[in-house]
């Protein structure tokens, strides 16, 4: 299933934490505190069960959506690329 995870961490080593979880699982960032890509219903699960315990008592905030695969087509999106050769 095509999940985003967004986050609001204040703390920088449990924000770090979090964005190495997030790739440890195979999502790609696509924000700084913003992560995409597919996961099981398991490892979503286990992914935020993770997040949870690093986080502990500590202010944050941990969203996981999930997206159908209808729904995911019609999101809307703008993406500009750099271009090359910086001119």
């Amino acid at each position: 299933m095509r999940c985003l995870v967004v986050y609001d961490i204040p703390d920088d080593r449990t924000r770090t934490k979090v964005a190495d979880f997030c790739l440890d699982y195979g999502l790609d960032r696509i924000q700084y505190s913003a992560f995409l890509g597919d996961l099981s219903r398991n490892h979503q699960e286990e992914l935020m069960l993770k997040i949870g315990n690093r986080l502990g008592d500590r202010e944050g905030k941990v969203h996981l959506f999930v997206f159908c695969e209808k729904d995911w087509r019609q999101r809307i999106e703008i993406v500009r690329e750099a271009e090359e050769g910086g001119g």
